[in-house]
């Protein structure tokens, strides 16, 4: 009886010893999953942040392209207008 109490005694403490290491070990998983997380919500502020550099020089880009386009079509209108007009000067000149 005294060495099944022995036995007992000392599966109890070997029990009690390993549950305290893992309930520490516990902590530092759940101290690894913070971290992670954390580190994780950094990656994707950082992506987001370059996401929205990427779209703002891209309209930048964009607008830039219109205000071109825009002033090149101006630029022609103007061309053709003052060619149309000394075209038909020219030709009322010749029907006098």
């Amino acid at each position: 009886m005294k060495k099944l109490f022995a036995i007992l005694a000392i599966t109890g403490s070997l029990a009690a010893c390993n549950s305290a290491d893992t309930s520490s070990s516990a902590t530092s998983d759940s101290a690894k999953a913070a971290a992670t997380a954390d580190s994780l919500a950094k990656v994707n502020a950082d992506t987001a942040k370059s996401m929205m550099n990427t779209a703002d020089t891209a309209n930048k880009m964009m607008n830039k392209m219109a205000d071109s386009s825009s002033k090149m079509m101006n630029k022609m209108a103007d061309s053709v207008g003052k060619k149309m007009g000394k075209m038909a000067k020219d030709t009322a000149k010749k029907h006098k």
